[in-house]
């Protein structure tokens, strides 16, 4: 198997991020954010996709926790684009369906280096704990624009808690699905013959 991982680190004005991603993982994680309801969301985004992650972000939350949730996406998609490389063998698309109690996500993938976003639904509350319910999408938004991704996401349900975290285990599991390899396939998969 080849080693599909990068680190990836990024500083500006409003965040220092140091940030490290093993796609063929285990489901470790090791992430401070800052933003305890952020951290729980990248657990579990790294346990259900089999990534091992880490994170380690100093972001200027005492504005609020816009920058910080949106360059992590920033700095995961671009590990993302670095580990997949030429993206050669990968299966590249998935659909995936998740549930968490009354909320349900679905998420499809193409991992197809043509970065484009859909968004079908809202949350039920504004936040959880400090973290602001639509930044969930905007999380999902900047991961797809820096990975490559052409990415469709719905969500529904009653508690925000629920739908966030159904969003983020549906786009965990598509990413683990569209990312594997396939022993099959030999080369890009594409009838281009590039991605």
């Amino acid at each position: 198997m080849s080693d599909r991982t990068a680190r990836v680190t990024r500083e500006t004005a409003e965040t220092s991020i140091d940030l490290a991603l093993a796609v063929d993982g285990a489901g470790t994680a090791d992430v401070e954010t800052g933003i305890g309801f952020f951290d729980h969301m990248l657990t579990s985004f790294a346990k259900h996709g089999l990534f091992d992650l880490e994170v380690d972000c100093d972001g200027d939350l005492a504005v609020d926790d816009h920058h910080t949730v949106e360059d992590v996406a920033i700095v995961l998609g671009t590990a993302f684009d670095e580990a997949l490389g030429d993206r050669s063998g990968i299966v590249r698309y998935a659909d995936r369906r998740v549930p968490l109690d009354e909320a349900v996500a679905g998420a499809v993938v193409d991992v197809s280096g043509r970065p484009r976003f859909y968004f079908d639904g809202s949350f039920s509350q504004d936040r959880v704990g400090e973290f602001t319910s639509d930044m969930a999408r905007h999380f999902a938004e900047s991961l797809a624009t820096n990975a490559g991704l052409t990415l469709h996401l719905a969500v529904e349900g009653e508690n925000a808690h629920h739908e966030v975290e159904a969003l983020f285990k549906a786009l965990a599991r598509t990413l683990d699905d569209a990312t594997r390899l396939d022993e099959r396939r030999e080369g890009t998969p594409s009838t281009k013959g590039t991605l």
